[in-house]
């Protein structure tokens, strides 16, 4: 017998202005990749550069932990209240991936 795994669609609600406030950084970031390449083109400096990377970077983690924080405070704990155990094990393989 073959197991078929198929996988589920999930979906996340976020209010109008949670999503303004997410798009909104990532119209930043996507600002300051844009700036890294345009500063690549115009020969710029490496030092000069790598900072604007390093502050990109730091950008994009901050991001990560706001929706980290997020999902732990809504996403499971609504699966937690729903007694749906397969969570942990997402939850436990999210951390594995963000390493």
């Amino acid at each position: 017998m073959i197991e078929v795994n198929i996988m589920e669609e999930k979906t996340k609600y976020r209010s109008k202005e949670e999503k303004e406030k997410l798009i909104n950084r990532l119209s930043r970031i996507e600002g300051q990749i844009r700036g890294i390449k345009q500063m690549i083109i115009e020969d710029r400096y490496c030092d000069d550069v790598l900072i604007q990377i390093s502050a990109s970077m730091k950008s994009l983690k901050s991001l990560g932990n706001e929706m980290l924080k997020n999902h732990l405070a809504t996403c499971v704990v609504e699966k937690i209240k729903q007694e749906d155990d397969r969570v942990i094990d997402e939850v436990i393989d999210l951390f594995s991936r963000l390493n």
